[in-house]
């Protein structure tokens, strides 16, 4: 397959209401998109999951399109014809960039299954028709709002919810949701807010039997990570420390998680994602697909790759109305709590282009050299 341009396209898309984490509140969705055009006249889609700023990782938006436009797009055209599977080998002399990375390989992939008649749930191993949604709560500006944003999500049909936290805002959450729905399965997810000195405060979460604690420390403190699961009863889950196969093969030698949650563009795309999946299941350990407040363009892709049989817990796979009055494709509608995998080629969804030119701030066609 042959890349005849690249489109690469910024918008900005209003959410829902504001979602805030420790890393930040955001009240709009920036997101870098990606359409890659074929000679053989594919088009193949992808979004950046990078934030505006690099508060959860390294990577930003406009970072991302500048790594993208010198470095790594002029090897992909250099290298000629490419199939989704030599994306990673061709970008890998340059560090880390993972997001930027995953956003070429995805649009590629998509312009590649599309041409081969093939859906991304198909070529990916997909072994469900549907998939149970999960939804992540921002931390609330009290108790009350809390809770009447739990009740919003519940009474929609998600099967398991996802409490923000950060020191202060944590036990107190965390009881009264589950004293109101003891049954709903619930996690929380720290993004790093904690330290090791810390441990004693996490303990107190264990009688609230909830499925995991999520990235509790800092990104780089695998060691204690393994200090704090030996020490706590609730399942500890690595997010922010996954960045790669050997990231989760190291994390799991050393018995710093026992959960792993694959986010497709903290690790370079959606194959390394199948790789990491692999090592999971050949280990007997839960994986689950998180979420980056995806437009329907990367939920689409998250939908198939949390239908793989490995995926055993419900993810951040929310329907498009928990963050946007309009999605950017056609929206996912969550019924009896699961959405359905799309079957149709590559992402397998219809692109809103008229929406998408309206939220467009900017926006840069790069032609392939003529070899």
């Amino acid at each position: 397959m042959k890349i005849k341009s690249v489109e690469i396209r910024i918008v900005g898309l209003p959410l829902v209401r504001p979602f805030r984490t420790s890393f930040g509140t955001q009240l709009e969705r920036e997101l870098l998109l990606m359409k890659v055009t074929t000679h053989e006249g594919a088009e193949g889609w992808a979004e950046c999951v990078a934030m505006s700023k690099p508060l959860y990782s390294p990577e930003y938006t406009a970072g991302c399109q500048d790594v993208m436009e010198r470095f790594l797009l002029p090897a992909i055209f250099e290298y000629g014809d490419i199939r989704a599977e030599e994306v990673a080998g061709v970008l890998k002399p340059f560090l880390s960039h993972q997001m930027s990375k995953a956003t070429i390989e995805t649009a590629i992939l998509d312009a590649q299954l599309k041409l081969e008649g093939i859906s991304f749930g198909s070529y990916l191993g997909s072994t469900k028709a549907e998939v149970d949604c999960g939804v992540s709560v921002g931390i609330a500006s009290s108790i009350d709002a809390l809770v009447e944003e739990v009740s919003q999500y519940i009474g929609e049909g998600y099967r398991r919810i996802k409490l923000k936290i950060e020191p202060g805002w944590d036990l107190e959450p965390v009881r009264v949701i589950r004293t109101m729905w003891p049954d709903i399965p619930l996690q929380v997810d720290a993004n790093q807010a904690y330290t090791r000195n810390d441990t004693d405060l996490l303990k107190q979460l264990d009688p609230y039997n909830l499925l995991l604690i999520e990235q509790p420390l800092d990104e780089h403190d695998v060691l204690g990570h393994a200090m704090l699961s030996a020490a706590v009863n609730t399942p500890i889950c690595l997010d922010e420390s996954i960045t790669s196969f050997e990231a989760a093969r190291d994390a799991l030698a050393l018995k710093a998680t026992t959960v792993i949650n694959v986010k497709p563009g903290r690790v370079g795309g959606y194959l390394e994602s199948v790789r990491i999946h692999d090592l999971c299941v050949e280990n007997d350990i839960p994986v689950w697909c998180g979420g980056m407040l995806e437009t329907g363009i990367g939920r689409a892709a998250n939908v198939a790759l949390a239908s793989l049989p490995g995926f055993t817990l419900p993810g951040d796979t929310s329907a498009s109305s928990r963050y946007f009055k309009r999605d950017l494709t056609t929206p996912f509608v969550m019924n009896d709590g699961r959405l359905r995998v799309p079957t149709a080629p590559g992402i397998g969804v219809d692109i809103d282009h008229d929406f998408i030119e309206e939220i467009t701030t900017s926006r840069k066609i790069i032609t392939a050299p003529v070899q």
